[in-house]
């Protein structure tokens, strides 16, 4: 008789001791709770286990690619964080003569920043105290405008003066201001950038124009 009594004493306690520990009380199907969520940890802690693992190989690999993208970043013209305005600040300005077409300077426009830039519309071109603005080659105009990304160049092509002297008002410049339009036409893009020029200067007269901003240098000199 005392074998009978004694176990359902020791499964009482069991019980009692299990309820205690999962907060079910000492309901009968409590009994089998310790098993089942032995089990379930058992056997979902090394899945989990697996997954963090999943999940950090793949945060690493997003890491990666995410290191890649913003390095990306800066160079790309679709983000307007990373597009300024060309002028004096971000950029080196070379007017250089050339020998074909006759009485032509072109004009390079270096972007040495990190960002995107624009150059918008044409040169605003002022020798020494001149008083006047030339005027732009309207056929030049680009059908966008030209965006230069870090270490490219822009080219506009200058027509100093008439080849056949029907130009009024010929005048040597030494110097050279080169302005920069921001993004509404005659609109102040920044600094103005002032090249070199030769020392002997410059001759220009009243047919004096310049072509719009342009990626190809070539191109440039064609008007």
């Amino acid at each position: 008789m005392r074998k009978h009594h004694a176990l359902p004493v020791a499964l009482l306690a069991a019980l009692a001791l299990t309820a205690c520990e999962d907060g079910t009380g000492t309901q009968d199907e409590g009994a089998a709770k310790p098993q089942v969520t032995s089990s379930t940890t058992a056997t979902t802690a090394p899945q989990r286990t697996a997954t963090d693992a999943k999940g950090a190989l793949s945060g690493t690999t997003g890491e990666a690619k995410g290191g890649n993208s913003g390095a990306a970043k800066p160079t790309d013209p679709a983000d307007p964080a990373n597009r300024v305005s060309c002028n004096g600040t971000n950029t080196t300005v070379t007017a250089q003569p050339v020998r074909r077409p006759l009485n032509h300077m072109l004009i390079t426009v270096k972007n040495t920043g990190s960002k995107y830039c624009d150059l918008t519309y044409y040169p605003v071109l002022r020798f020494d105290e001149m008083q006047w603005a030339p005027r732009p080659v309207e056929d030049s105009k680009p059908q966008a405008v030209t965006t230069l990304a870090p270490g490219e160049s822009g080219f506009s092509g200058v027509t100093l003066s008439a080849a056949d002297g029907s130009g009024d008002g010929g005048t040597t410049g030494h110097r050279l201001e080169v302005g920069f339009q921001g993004r509404t036409p005659n609109s102040s893009g920044g600094p103005s950038a002032l090249p070199p020029l030769p020392a002997k200067g410059m001759y220009y007269d009243s047919s004096l124009t310049a072509t719009y901003w342009l990626r190809d240098r070539d191109e440039a000199l064609t008007y």
